[in-house]
């Protein structure tokens, strides 16, 4: 083979680097480093392109890949989703929760009103592809890092007379994954690449440099093994110098300078053809250098992750270690701020490698990666309506990635689809509705188990991320044409579903759930889930609400539609407090049959809505700070991944610094691995062993977030919950609610001082403390907020 002289010098002048820098890794640059391969997929280091993604293990001799494809599902589009009994059986089933008999309306809820699964589906993984390297001798000096700025993965280490360096990224402008390895001495290099083992069924084949998968996505435990996507891989090596032999096992390179790995995963989901795309991909690539492919996925990925820049301060000891003695360093109780600091822009990190504006489909249960393991258990890889889902957008406007809502939106534009279908079949009912879960295919209709199938404002919830996205950029467009008629036709739906409680005069919703909770019924004493009007229903219908009046005011349509949301909002339960003092979860003060559960969905009160805060309705906030205390100090508490992430948002939104603190540690520390990534937790939810989920990455990032800056109620609240253990640093980059970019710096435990710049001329009360100001803000250009600008609330 020929040599590409301009690709190994490239080569050799990182090898020249990487003899000079072995020995210390450069922190700035390798923020997420170590000192040995990963044993356990948790282990390993995440590269997507917001489609394609990759795990890398980093094996010296032996490196593993396991490659992934947003749209490898299985299952179809459902056809007989809606039990055909639900809607006759829906008044007599209202009719015996408002008379008392909870265990028997329970019981025509299972019967009648739970979904059909059967063709539901889940993502899964492709394949492993393997590169065993042929060395002299045993290794030394070895370093594996992922670099977060760069989004390179990066192994390299020594071998004999020779250093060897290797590099994987997955690029979003030419929608490859790109593996490059390279040895300082010319000739050095000799591998054999070949897949490893599949989960899925397929063919291999190798011939021409092409090692190729074809496939298709079957499974036989959520779906019938024979409906998902047809998808391929197509791997172009093009090894300089040397030798390259294809046979049935895969390609085998001798003798080798470098050698480049272009990887290319289609499918045929939503009509697209796998093995042109792969071909189109490749043949775009293949001619250009090694050099050009990496600078453009630099430029394209750092354009995003620039956006943010955190520092919490840095013990200088600590942040020479190694990423996952760190880790351990904070489980152990050390303070360690700048591992906060890197958990927050990996959660950034993350955001961006699973979800770019192009994206077919929105980050999953694990996002573009996924580890085999939720696919294989009863709640599968797909997207939770329940919180999971909207966790792992949490993140996205207040870290300054708003693009990466994009596939988020389109989702629930699908959705409504099918959950037009949902409303009139189910409930008789205008507008559209899902509940709980749905999948790749826009699946709408309530979940096949109690105690979770008939949470039925899963849809509401996730489509005021929608809502969300227009607060924080004020595109008047967007929200005409996608968010507003997915808001309008959600509130629709409601007003023709929900029923006058008989004696309380409230509207309610109902048959419905607090996801994933049970009651004890007081008719019979046994646990039950259903009931009407949850707590969570409650709060999310009047935020649903709420959109739609302001939304339809800020464009001047639908005013009579307006005034019947008015009217219908007024008429709503109120937030109640229980018995223990506790933020009431469900419409009657019932005992909890699980009080350490995980779920506090009725806490969304508090965040991610505004419906309780300290300073606007003090009572309620004590109510569910009694709630959260009350369910993490029960034993056995079922102290998971996003579930921690949730408290650190809960006690910042509280003001309550070090109690978010505390908690971030903790979710650091107990429920994220060696490299970072979050699981959930093994014993928890059915799970034998810790399965990764984005959603303690994105939401804990969020949390931080969440810590040093605040913008609802109409307020710009600088360091609203700044713990001690934070007493100096700064945040660059923010966004907050009003198309506002805001950037932090304290010192001592106290504002130093802040920029603030707004997309558009408008007027802005800060707060710092108990402390405002009021500031006049020009398009497009910063404003320098000092100190002396605030001043003391008004007296009474």
């Amino acid at each position: 083979m020929k040599s590409n002289r301009r690709d190994f010098m490239l080569g050799a002048m990182a090898t020249a680097a990487l003899n000079s820098s072995l020995a210390m890794p450069d922190i700035k640059k390798t923020p997420i480093w170590f000192e040995h391969p990963a044993d356990r997929w948790l282990q390993a280091l995440p590269v997507g392109n917001g489609r394609l993604g990759a795990m890398v293990f980093g094996g010296a001799s032996r490196e593993r890949l396991h490659l992934t494809e947003s749209t490898l599902w299985s299952g179809a589009v459902a056809v007989d989703g809606v039990n055909s009994a639900a809607l006759k059986s829906l008044p007599e089933i209202r009719n015996l929760f408002f008379a008392g008999r909870y265990t028997e309306a329970e019981e025509l809820c299972r019967k009648n009103l739970l979904g059909n699964g059967s063709e539901f589906g889940t993502a899964l993984p492709m394949a492993f592809l393997e590169i065993e390297t042929i060395l002299p001798t045993e290794t030394s000096r070895y370093r594996r890092s992922l670099d977060l700025e760069e989004a390179i993965a990066r192994v390299e280490f020594a071998a004999g007379d020779a250093t060897f360096h290797r590099e994987v990224f997955a690029s979003h402008p030419d929608k490859l994954i790109v593996v490059r390895i390279e040895s300082s001495k010319r000739g050095k290099l000799s591998c054999n690449i070949a897949f490893g083992e599949s989960r899925l069924p397929g063919e291999i084949t190798a011939e021409a440099g092409i090692l190729a998968l074809y496939g298709h996505a079957w499974e036989s435990l959520h779906s019938d093994g024979k409906h998902g996507t047809r998808f391929e891989c197509q791997i172009q090596v093009i090894p300089e110098s040397g030798q390259m032999h294809s046979s049935k096992e895969g390609i085998a390179i001798q003798a080798a300078d470098a050698v480049t790995l272009l990887i290319a995963i289609a499918s045929d989901f939503r009509g697209g053809e796998p093995e042109e795309a792969c071909s189109t991909s490749l043949s775009a690539a293949r001619s250009r250098s090694y050099e050009s492919l990496r600078e453009a996925h630099i430029a394209d990925h750092s354009a995003l992750y620039r956006r943010v820049s955190i520092d919490l301060g840095q013990d200088e000891n600590l942040s020479k270690l190694p990423t996952d003695q760190r880790r351990k360093r904070l489980e152990a109780g050390a303070d360690d701020p700048g591992l906060c600091a890197l958990f927050f822009q990996y959660g950034r990190y993350l955001t961006i490698a699973g979800s770019r504006e192009d994206s077919p489909l929105p980050l999953a249960l694990q996002g573009i990666w996924n580890d085999g393991l939720a696919a294989a258990m009863g709640w599968t890889d797909d997207f939770h309506l329940d919180i999971n889902t909207q966790q792992n957008y949490w993140l996205c406007e207040v870290g300054n990635l708003g693009e990466c809502h994009a596939p988020l939106a389109a989702l629930v534009e699908r959705l409504t689809v099918g959950g037009s279908q949902t409303a009139r079949e189910m409930y008789g009912a205008e507008g559209w509705v899902a509940h709980v879960v749905t999948n790749a295919w826009g699946y709408s209709a309530p979940g096949w188990g109690l105690g979770w199938g008939m949470f039925m404002t899963g849809g509401v919830w996730i489509a005021l991320q929608l809502w969300e996205h227009y607060r924080f950029t004020g595109d008047q467009a967007f929200l005409r044409e996608k968010a507003y008629p997915v808001l309008r036709d959600a509130a629709r739906f409601f007003l023709s579903y929900m029923i006058e409680h008989p004696t309380k005069k409230w509207l309610v919703t109902g048959p419905s759930n607090s996801p994933e909770n049970w009651f004890i019924a007081p008719d019979t004493g046994k646990p039950c889930s259903d009931s009407m009007g949850p707590t969570c229903d409650r709060v999310l219908v009047y935020s649903l609400f709420s959109a739609c009046i302001q939304a339809s005011e800020a464009l001047g349509l639908d005013e009579t539609l307006r005034a019947r949301i008015v009217t219908a909002q007024d008429s709503l339960p109120p937030l109640q407090i229980g018995k223990y003092g506790q933020l009431q979860e469900w419409l009657e003060d019932f005992e909890e049959a699980e009080p350490n559960h995980r779920h506090t969905s009725h806490l969304i009160a508090l965040y991610p809505e505004d419906q309780i805060s300290p300073d606007k309705t003090p009572a309620l906030a004590a109510a569910a700070r009694v709630t959260i205390e009350r369910r993490i100090h029960q034993p056995n508490w079922e102290d998971t991944e996003w579930s921690r992430a949730n408290l650190v948002n809960y006690y910042a939104r509280l003001l309550d610094a070090d109690a978010a603190h505390r908690q971030l540690c903790g979710l650091i520390a107990h429920a994220a691995d060696d490299s970072l990534l979050t699981y959930s937790r093994g014993g928890v939810a059915g799970a034998e062993s810790n399965i990764f989920a984005i959603d303690g990455n994105t939401a804990g990032a969020a949390g931080v977030a969440e810590m040093l800056l605040q913008s609802q109620g109409g307020l710009l609240h600088l360091l609203p919950a700044l713990p001690s253990a934070w007493p100096t640093g700064s945040v660059r980059g923010l966004r907050a609610r009003g198309c506002i970019t805001v950037s932090i710096f304290w010192r001592g435990g106290r504002l130093s001082s802040a920029i603030v710049k707004a997309d558009h001329e408008t007027d802005v009360t800060v707060r710092y403390r108990s402390r405002t100001a009021k500031v006049h803000l020009r398009g497009g250009t910063e404003q320098s907020i000092s100190i002396a600008m605030f001043r003391e609330p008004e007296a009474g």
